[in-house]
């Protein structure tokens, strides 16, 4: 099933023709509050009212050209001047972006040029600047462009996919540079020889990655966030941690909008610092398949959505 649910994530005839369906419109209800920065800014007061902080992620990605790439810098910049307005208890708005989104494929060195600026319009509204990961083909540039911003950013995150076989040693690389890391299962289709295939194996490299950058973080070299749903593992990383006497707001807990929310509030009433990534836009299909596969209980979901 994950396999077809990624395929279908990758086909163009069907990203055309699945969002005009009315029960897909219903279904992805359920991992962002609407296509508006409007709605996820009215999702994040919620949130933040909870003691629950917030990441913003305009969906969309590969974009065809720098114009486009401008385009989305700009309108991250409209939404941190937007959000450093007003104060909140949790905290500012943190923004989470695909490189491809910023140009990666057209000119790498203007996407390193956005991105710096990104990172300092980040810096000057107290909050972070995080780039996400995509498919492995991305894997090389993307560890590249981050490693250039973090060389002089301190407020600068990045994604690191526990799948891919090599994550070990790019989490080795960029530990030097006190990165923010979010751990991610991953959620592309790669084959196995350079990524695992077995959820045991991706969650035991999840557990060990976690271990790395949480022994640097407790000594104040790096921020980690576990970015899954995952809350048995979750646990069990913060058992492991604890016998090590790392503290558990060394822990970050990232989850996506709308899903496990009581969990969430259970970590977060814990001692995790909690976080909810609040997607939005319209470019949400491929998005959303590849958040189908990552769980059964997500597909029931959207199923059930066929119902009137």
């Amino acid at each position: 099933m994950r396999s077809v649910l990624l395929w279908m994530a990758r086909n163009e005839r069907l990203a055309e023709s699945i969002p005009r369906m009315r029960f897909a419109q219903r279904a992805v209800r359920r991992f962002m509050p609407g296509e508006r920065v409007e709605d996820a800014f009215s999702a994040a007061e919620r949130l933040r009212d909870e003691r629950v902080r917030v990441l913003f992620t305009r969906l969309g990605e590969n974009i065809t050209s720098l114009d486009e790439a401008r385009a989305v810098a700009d309108h991250y910049r409209a939404v941190l001047a937007r959000d450093a307005e007003r104060k909140h208890v949790a905290g500012p708005v943190e923004i989470s972006i695909k490189p491809t989104q910023l140009g990666l494929e057209q000119d790498p060195a203007e996407c390193l040029r956005i991105c710096h600026e990104l990172a300092q319009a980040a810096a000057e509204a107290d909050t972070w600047f995080w780039i996400d990961m995509e498919g492995s083909e991305y894997t090389d540039p993307t560890l590249d462009l981050a490693e250039a911003v973090m060389a002089e950013h301190a407020n600068v995150g990045i994604a690191i996919q526990s799948y891919l076989r090599r994550s070990a040693a790019d989490v080795a690389r960029l530990l030097p540079l006190k990165p923010a890391i979010r751990l991610v299962k991953g959620a592309y289709d790669e084959p196995a020889a350079i990524a695992y295939r077995d959820a045991g194996e991706v969650d035991a490299s999840f557990l060990g990655l976690a271990l790395m950058v949480a022994e640097a973080a407790a000594e104040g070299n790096a921020r980690l966030a576990l970015g899954t749903h995952d809350v048995e593992l979750i646990d069990q990383i913060a058992t492991i941690t604890e016998a090590l006497g790392i503290p558990r707001e060394v822990l970050e807990v990232h989850m996506l909008y709308g899903i496990r929310e009581r969990e969430l509030r259970r970590l977060r009433d814990a001692g995790h610092p909690a976080y909810s990534l609040v997607a939005y836009g319209d470019a949400w299909y491929r998005w959303y398949m590849r958040r189908l596969a990552e769980r059964p209980a997500n597909v029931i979901f959207a199923l059930r959505q066929l119902l009137p």
